[in-house]
């Protein structure tokens, strides 16, 4: 089968190429997916260019969720047939004809979502939807600030916020050309953080500042998410895009003073300790794009190999929104 694999870690797309490798054959409580179309993410960048935890063994085929029809159920697999549509997440490996995923991590499509729309749900919008009920657990009309507001989860968040019940939403995003997307993608105010963010979230908010701060910048934005977050917020850290080590958190007296807390949020790591709160949430996301109540707007990538070019328009912070590419030639409307 015909696979995406990057042989060594690299800051290009030099080491990353497609390949034909053998079919992956499931486990007990695994399956096998004929693979549809395949999510393209940030974090596959973060695994190419080495960043310790992202790629497990190289060569590596990066990948962390597809959708398609169930090829093989392993051993001991209930509540799901082989033939089946699915949504899934991978652990690596979704950008390839055949990927494996554990049977707790595939839920079925509804008839009424194609798989194309579906393939942009599980790293984008189950991650929202988990960082906004979980993580924070968003209270109505709670105002939340996100960084990184332009892109796939930044852009899953604005659609969630007014469905959960929560009120204004404001976004930074890395370049002023940005800006617009942001905008588009359903934010009340964006903002370059080169501009003095600050000044323009205390503004938006009447100096009263934010309730929550979503920030996948690892901890570059620290200090301005503690300037700008209101006596009893949360500010939960989701990644760290900008690669190297992180800073120590703030001393502890700053947090007490100001009423703050400060968490930690991985869907990876959530997905192994507790895949049922992940697939509930993937489930519930597909729901509601059945119902129409989200509009998961995806750039669909024709093929393999033209994904090493959207993984460094990724890494050069030029992309926006959601990025899928298709690995079959079948039609799939709802």
């Amino acid at each position: 089968m015909r696979a995406l694999m990057m042989t060594a870690p690299s800051q290009g797309s030099d080491r990353t190429q497609v390949r034909e490798i053998g079919e992956p054959r499931p486990g007990p409580g695994g399956i096998t997916i004929d693979v549809a179309y395949a999510g393209i993410n940030f974090i596959d960048v973060m695994a190419r260019r080495g960043d310790p935890g992202y790629a497990g063994a190289w060569p590596y085929v990066p990948g962390l969720e597809a959708t398609g029809t169930i090829r093989e159920l392993g051993a001991g697999v209930s509540g799901l047939t082989v033939g089946q549509r699915v949504a899934a997440f991978t652990p690596g490996g979704g950008l390839a004809e055949v990927a494996l995923a554990r049977a707790a991590l595939a839920v079925p499509v509804p008839e009424q979502v194609s798989l194309l729309t579906a393939a942009g749900a599980p790293m984008m919008f189950a991650t929202a939807l988990l960082l906004l009920t979980d993580a924070v657990r968003l209270g109505s009309g709670e105002s939340v600030l996100v960084h990184s507001a332009s892109g796939g989860v930044g852009s899953a968040i604005a659609q969630l916020v007014p469905v959960l019940g929560g009120g204004l939403r404001l976004g930074t995003v890395g370049r002023p050309d940005k800006v617009a997307a942001a905008r588009q993608s359903g934010y009340d105010l964006a903002f370059a953080r080169d501009d003095d963010v600050i000044e323009a979230v205390r503004a938006a908010t009447g100096g009263s500042g934010v309730d929550v701060v979503l920030d996948p910048l690892g901890t570059s934005m620290l200090d301005v998410d503690l300037a700008v977050t209101a006596p009893g917020g949360r500010i939960v850290l989701f990644g760290n895009a900008g690669g190297g080590q992180p800073a120590p958190l703030p001393p502890v007296g700053k947090l007490i003073g100001g009423n703050i807390a400060i968490g930690g949020f991985s869907i990876s790591s959530l997905s192994v300790s507790a895949p049922e709160r992940v697939a509930a949430a993937l489930r519930r996301v597909l729901d509601l794009i059945a119902a129409g109540r989200l509009d998961v707007a995806v750039t669909e990538i024709d093929s393999l190999a033209d994904v090493p070019a959207v993984h460094q328009l990724l890494a050069d912070r030029r992309g926006n929104g959601k990025y899928v590419t298709r690995l079959t030639t079948e039609s799939d409307t709802p």
